[in-house]
C-alpha cells in the first residue's frame, strides 16, 4: 500500500491557497487595525476572531454539506470554486479600504471575504481523506500541510519585500499578488483533479467497501472511543488557544514590543513556516512508526519549553529565531498527526462532518484566544503573550494524554490497492 503522491501534491493546491490568504490576514489585518483605525488590542482581538466566529458554524455545516452534494464535477469542487472566487474578488478590495481610512467599507469587505473562506475549507481539507486510505492519511496530511506552508511562506516572502521600514505602507500590491496566487492554485488542482473519478476508483477497493459497510452496521461511536474524541477535541482547542494567540499577535509584539520595524518580523515567522515545511512529510512518516498520539505528546512538549524560553526576551535576538525554528517542527508533529486521528474515528460517509468537529474545535479556540490574549496585552503588558501560550499547551498535554484511539491501524495490503501508485 502505497501513498500516490502526485495526486496528494495537487489536492493540496487547494490547501495552499488557504494557507496563503490567512497568513497575509494574520499578518497585515492586525497592524491596518492598530495603525490606520487605532483600535486598541482587546477590540482589535475581537475583529480578530470574527473569522472563527463564522467558521464555528459555517464550517460543521458546509463541510456535513459537501458530504451529501453529487455534482458533475464531485461534492468538493463546487464549494473550492465558489469560495476561491468570490474571496479573491473581496480581499483585494480590503487595502482600499485601509488606503481610504473607510473602517465601514474595511469591516464589509474583510467579512464577504472571510464568509467566502468559510464555505470552503472544510471541503477543501475533505477532498484529502475522501482518496486517501486511513493508514497512510498522515503521510498524506505531510504533504497537503507542506503545501500549505509554502503558501504561507509566499505570504511572509511578499510582507518581507513589500511592506517598507518607514512610512505609510500601502499593501495593496501584496494583497492583489496574493489573489492572484490563489486563482492559479486552485485552477490548477481543478484541471488535474477529476474528483468524482477518483471517487469512482476509490470506491473499487475493497478496504473502502469495508470501511462502508462498517459503518452502516456500527451505529453510535462506542463510549471508549467517544471519550478519547472528546479528549482530543479539547486538545485541539487548547493547542489553538496557546498557538493562535501567538500568531495573531506576534505582528504586532514584534514591532511593539521587540522593536523590529516594518516587515522585519516576517523573516521570524518565516523561519518557524520553513522549519515546519522540512518537518511536515517526516513527521506523517514518524508517526507511522512510533502512532500519532506519541507524536503530537512530542510537538506539544516542545512548543511548550520553546514559548516559555520565548517570554524571556525583551528585544530582538538570533536566539528568538532558534526557538522558532523549534516552534515550526513541534507545530508539525501536532498538525500533520490531529486531523488524520478525528477522521480515523468517523465512518467513510461522514469525513465532511467530522472535519467540521476538527474546525469546530479549533475555531473556537481562535475566537476566544485573540480577544483573552488581547486584553492580557492591552491591560497587564506585551510580556505576557508567551507564558499565555505555555500555559495553554501544558494543559493541551493533560488532556491528550487521555486519548486512547485514533492512532492509524495496520491493513493487510490488497493487490487492487497498489493502483493508489499509478499516477494521473
Amino acid at each position: 500500500m502505497k501513498l500516490n503522491y502526485g495526486r496528494t501534491f495537487f489536492i493540496g493546491l487547494a490547501f495552499m491557497s488557504i494557507s496563503a490568504f490567512w497568513q497575509l490576514y494574520d499578518s497585515i489585518v492586525p497592524l491596518i487595525l492598530k495603525h490606520t483605525f487605532e483600535i486598541g488590542d482587546t477590540l482589535a482581538g475581537g475583529i480578530m476572531a470574527l473569522d472563527n466566529v463564522l467558521a464555528l458554524f459555517m464550517l460543521p455545516l458546509f463541510g456535513a454539506l459537501s458530504d451529501k452534494v453529487s455534482t458533475g464535477i464531485g461534492k468538493r469542487m463546487p464549494f473550492i470554486l465558489a469560495g476561491t472566487a468570490v474571496a479573491t474578488v473581496s480581499m483585494v478590495l480590503i487595502p482600499v479600504a485601509d488606503n481610504m481610512v473607510n473602517l465601514p467599507l474595511f469591516v464589509a469587505v474583510l467579512l464577504v471575504a472571510l464568509v467566502a473562506m468559510s464555505t470552503y475549507r472544510s471541503p477543501a481539507v475533505a477532498l484529502m481523506p475522501d482518496v486517501t486510505p486511513k493508514p497512510l492519511r498522515s503521510q498524506a496530511n505531510g504533504i497537503i500541510n507542506l503545501m500549505g506552508a509554502l503558501g504561507a511562506v509566499y505570504s511572509l516572502a511578499l510582507i518581507s519585500f513589500l511592506v517598507p521600514k518607514e512610512g505609510v505602507p500601502d499593501y495593496q500590491p501584496i494583497f492583489s499578488i496574493v489573489a492572484v496566487f490563489m486563482v492559479i492554485a486552485v485552477a490548477i488542482l481543478f484541471f488535474t483533479i477529476k474528483e468524482k473519478k477518483i471517487a469512482k476508483e476509490m470506491e473499487a477497493y475493497q478496504d473502502f467497501e469495508e470501511e462502508k459497510e462498517e459503518a452502516k452496521g456500527s451505529g453510535a461511536m462506542p463510549p471508549a472511543v467517544r471519550r478519547s474524541f472528546w479528549f482530543l477535541l479539547a486538545s485541539i482547542f487548547f493547542w489553538f488557544f496557546a498557538y493562535n494567540a501567538v500568531t495573531t499577535a506576534f505582528s504586532k509584539y514584534v514591532q511593539s514590543f521587540l522593536g523590529v520595524a516594518g516587515g522585519g518580523f516576517a523573516n521570524s515567522l518565516m523561519l518557524a513556516t520553513v522549519a515546519a515545511v522540512i518537518a511536515f512529510v517526516p513527521a506523517g512518516m514518524i508517526a507511522a512508526k512510533l502512532g500519532r498520539k506519541r507524536t503530537i505528546l512530542f510537538g506539544i512538549t516542545v512548543l511548550a519549553v520553546c514559548f516559555a524560553l520565548a517570554a524571556l526576551f525583551t528585544t530582538f535576538s538570533p536566539l528568538l529565531n532558534v526557538l522558532l525554528v523549534f516552534v515550526g517542527f513541534g507545530w508539525a508533529a501536532i498538525n500533520v498527526n490531529s486531523y488524520p486521528m478525528v477522521v480515523e474515528m468517523a465512518a467513510g460517509s461522514d469525513i465532511g462532518k467530522y472535519t467540521g468537529y476538527y474546525y469546530t474545535a479549533s475555531m473556537s479556540a481562535q475566537i476566544l484566544t485573540p480577544i483573552l490574549s488581547g486584553f492580557f496585552m492591552e491591560h497587564v503588558g506585551y510580556r505576557t503573550l508567551f507564558p499565555y501560550a505555555a500555559i495553554f499547551m501544558i494543559v493541551a498535554l493533560a488532556t491528550m494524554s487521555q486519548v486512547k484511539h485514533g492512532d492509524s491501524k495496520l491493513i493487510v495490503p490488497k493487490s487492487k490497492l497498489e493502483l493508489l501508485d499509478v499516477e494521473d
